[in-house]
């Protein structure tokens, strides 16, 4: 249902998605920067974009996509996969230049193609990478000897208290000359799972064995950020093996609890708007939906039925998000040139019906969902960048005040237009009263590694209620909301190992859960972005991409680290 009259926000001349009704906080620029149009004047950066010692390439932090400088064409992949067009669009974050050390986009930062070796100032490698070993000029080896170290090596030196490395993968693929995104993980009974290149790959959850594999014949070029709930996952692969001519069209179906592949069909992209779009793609319930800008196909997970497709009319759901609610990104304009008009609906996951539909203030743009329950928006225009909180029914019910902080999340892109999903984003999450949001990394005075903290708001009024620093001076993101307590996962430095941790919604107090050992620090810290995943007591970490200058590098990889108790 549309919202009834009266319960839509005020649309004033603010520049903000709305001007909060009376008695509402008005938000501040903030940012340090100087006060700019929009509630924070600026758009969230990527959540690592400064070199240190987190496998994060370095960039000019003054010029990353929201930071003064103008939006970067979309380009990149989600977190569990995301998609492009074609195969230099949105398949591999890479903007193809002249010359190779171009600048490259890697979760909507921008970053030189010289990269960190993890050690925070240490010797420069070539990109970034999942290699789980410390360089020949930190390990003393010889720099033909790149096999990582192995689980039982790095247990040898864990400490009482300290989680074991349960099993660690090495990416055994040669890879194309860019490099590839990583896709997952997920999780179906015993089993975790990934997508790589042209090979999805299931593992014993536990122990690391492999139970199966499927080959695919061209490249993973999109994913949702979940399979189905009896374990079923739907990807998008290439239609071609050649540069030129790919585009991510087809959809292949994995069962992941026993690696059979099912159905499979080729989605029609010969509109020239819709070939040259990203893709984002969701799992909720029975349903995939494939979005992108001027339609949006939805399959049944088991048997590829088609559920719904193009809708009549100006306004096209373009992406949606997966999980037990569904919500949509949807775009409003007759023709790309026209001005930007969007929504955010809950739809039913078979028909594609709306619910309820959220009308967002002309110019701004739906850039991901950080939570569907309660229902939590991040909506940009140009710079710009704001929270909306809404109601169960998607009634407005307050937007987030930003302070004096400058906050990161860590998604596939910086915006679903982009080329990254709609959800699956760390460094945000949601309960029924508070919203917890990670800062951007930023060096502290005398201290040498990047540091962040982490703020809760009250989601009635917007306002800040607390904040915590990560512990040890690394980095921490909120990954969920469980159990009354905030899930988070502490990023290794070169000396520290990472963990997994809980803050107390009402305090903030932070509490670990499972403290991964120093001696795997090296080998933790030099996977790029990694991913975080906490699961049946164990945690995964996957980087968001591997690349290496040397093939024997890149095999070398670490593709997979798994730590338990």
């Amino acid at each position: 249902m549309t919202q009834p009259p009266g319960q839509q926000p005020p649309q004033g001349s603010f520049g903000a998605p709305y001007d909060p009704p009376q008695g509402m906080p008005q938000p501040s620029p903030g940012y340090g920067y100087p006060p700019a149009p929009g509630p924070y004047g600026r758009q969230p950066g990527p959540y690592n974009p400064q070199p240190g010692p987190y496998g994060q390439a370095p960039g000019p932090y003054a010029q990353q996509p929201g930071y003064g400088m103008p939006p970067q064409q979309p380009t990149g992949t989600a977190p569990g996969g995301g998609g492009g067009g074609g195969r230099f669009r949105g398949r591999t974050g890479i903007v193809i230049g002249a010359a190779l050390a171009v600048l490259l986009l890697a979760g909507g930062g921008i970053w030189l193609a010289t990269g960190d070796d993890g050690g925070g100032g240490g010797k420069p490698v070539a990109g970034p990478t999942g290699t789980g070993k410390p360089g020949p000029a930190k390990g003393g080896k010889d720099e033909k000897d790149v096999a990582g170290p192995t689980a039982a090596e790095l247990n040898a030196g864990r400490k009482p208290g300290e989680a074991k490395v349960a099993w660690i993968k090495e990416n055994g693929v040669d890879l194309p000359h860019y490099g590839e995104a990583t896709h997952g993980p997920w999780f179906a009974g015993d089993i975790v799972a990934k997508g790589m290149y042209r090979k999805v790959t299931g593992y014993d959850a536990a122990d690391g064995t492999e139970r199966w594999s499927v080959d695919l014949p061209t490249d993973l070029c999109a994913s949702p950020t979940a399979p189905s709930a009896d374990g079923k996952v739907v990807v998008g692969i290439e239609d071609n093996v050649s540069e030129e001519q790919a585009t991510c069209s087809v959809l292949q179906m994995i069962d992941l609890r026993t690696g059979k592949a099912g159905w499979k069909k080729t989605v029609d992209r010969s509109d020239i708007r819709d070939g040259l779009s990203h893709v984002a793609m969701a799992v909720s319930g029975d349903t995939v939906t494939f979005g992108r800008d001027s339609a949006t196909d939805a399959f049944r997970v088991g048997d590829g039925k088609e559920l719904f497709s193009r809708r009549e009319g100006v306004c096209q759901p373009y992406a949606f998000t997966g999980g037990a609610r569904m919500l949509a990104a949807v775009n409003c304009q007759k023709e790309p040139a026209d001005p930007v008009r969007e929504q955010l609906q809950q739809v039913d996951p078979v028909t594609g019906a709306p619910k309820w539909t959220y009308d967002v203030k002309p110019g701004w743009r739906v850039t991901h969902v950080y939570s569907t329950s309660p229902p939590v928006l991040s909506i940009g225009k140009d710079a710009d960048w704001a929270v909306v909180f809404l109601d169960e029914n998607g009634t407005f019910r307050s937007q987030l005040v930003p302070g004096d902080e400058d906050y990161g999340v860590r998604c596939g892109e910086e915006t679903v237009q982009a080329g990254g999903n709609l959800d699956g984003c760390a460094g945000a999450a949601a309960d029924d009263t508070r919203f917890y949001l990670s800062t951007q990394p930023k060096i502290e005075d005398g201290a040498d590694d990047e540091t962040n903290k982490v703020v809760a708001f009250d989601i009635a009024t917007g306002k800040a209620v607390w904040k915590t620093p990560a512990p040890g001076g690394r980095l921490i993101l909120p990954l969920r909301t469980e159990g009354g307590k905030v899930v988070v996962h502490v990023q290794a430095s070169y000396s520290s190992g990472g963990e997994i941790g809980a803050l107390a919604p009402s305090t903030g107090t932070y509490t670990p859960l499972l403290k991964h050992p120093a001696s795997a620090a090296k080998t933790e810290s030099i996977l790029f972005k990694p991913r975080a995943a906490w699961h049946g007591g164990r945690s995964y970490l996957l980087p968001y991409r591997i690349s290496e200058d040397e093939d024997e590098a890149e095999t070398a990889a670490t593709a997979v680290l798994v730590f338990g108790p």
